[in-house]
């Protein structure tokens, strides 16, 4: 609802401050500032220290961000693949096949994610595949986790194609497999790269299914930081924790700048 007095405006405005504030900005503030602190006896952290990311940018934790970098890049790449080509398949059924289709996707965040993860570690522990105490089980289980998201928004996107240009394509004698290349997918591409970004972030900061699944050589960020916290580090954890949202932030910005250059196209 659009507000439109001048009076209207200032308490929208306290509202959004006093509201935005408490529930969303001040617990990233009071991490940051633990992140430079030496001391927490307070309601607040107190004094200053830069060492805290000597530890978060170097060793264990420099791995642990590779991990996790290459994790979501892998999980948001597959995500991305088979969740597009679902919501391209389910536009073509009928209506109770797309249901079915949605209900398939939609299942895997309907439940808690400790639950998909031992459910995957169940399945690929004995053969015909073992997976389990692999890198690869740790990707399958963030890409099964993402790709709910990738399909909804596709499928989203879908919907709003005007059918026009397909029709336009094929009158002109344009194959099916040319329709889809040259025309469907251009016009889906800002949504595409929507999606990518969303399941980047949500794979960047998953822990519960990772938690069981992980090997000792694929220690993801946000395990280390429950690690750090849970053995007391907690300044040290709060460093980590910074290092993991900027880099999150870092691959959003970027993809939400090919995201604005293809809406343009």
């Amino acid at each position: 609802m659009l507000v439109h007095s001048r009076k209207g405006k200032w308490a929208t405005w306290v509202l959004f401050f006093v509201f935005f504030l408490p529930l969303f900005a001040l617990p990233l503030l009071v991490i940051l500032a633990a992140s430079f602190s030496s001391h927490w006896s307070g309601a607040f952290p107190s004094g200053f220290t830069a060492e805290h990311y000597e530890s978060a940018t170097r060793g264990e934790s420099l791995e642990a961000l590779t991990t996790s970098l290459v994790t979501a890049v892998g999980a948001s790449l597959l995500a991305l693949t088979v969740g597009a080509w679902a919501a391209l398949a389910a536009a073509s059924l009928k209506k109770g096949g797309k249901r079915g289709l949605d209900t398939l996707f939609v299942l895997p965040v309907a439940v808690p994610s400790v639950v998909v993860g031992l459910a995957i570690l169940v399945a690929f522990s004995k053969p015909p595949m073992i997976l389990n105490g692999t890198r690869w089980i740790v990707i399958l289980a963030h890409t099964i986790l993402v790709t709910a998201f990738a399909y909804q928004s596709v499928a989203a996107a879908i919907v709003r194609l005007d059918p026009a240009y397909e029709q336009a394509a094929a009158s002109l004698g344009a194959r099916p497999s040319y329709v889809l290349w040259k025309v469907k997918l251009p016009l889906l591409l800002p949504s595409l790269n929507a999606a990518a970004g969303l399941c980047f972030a949500l794979s960047m900061g998953e822990l519960s299914a990772t938690m069981m699944l992980y090997p000792p050589d694929w220690m993801p960020l946000p395990v280390q930081i429950y690690a750090a916290t849970d053995r007391g580090s907690l300044f040290t954890g709060a460093a980590v924790a910074v290092v993991l949202m900027a880099a999150t932030l870092l691959v959003l910005f970027a993809v939400s700048r090919i995201r604005t250059r293809a809406s343009y196209r």
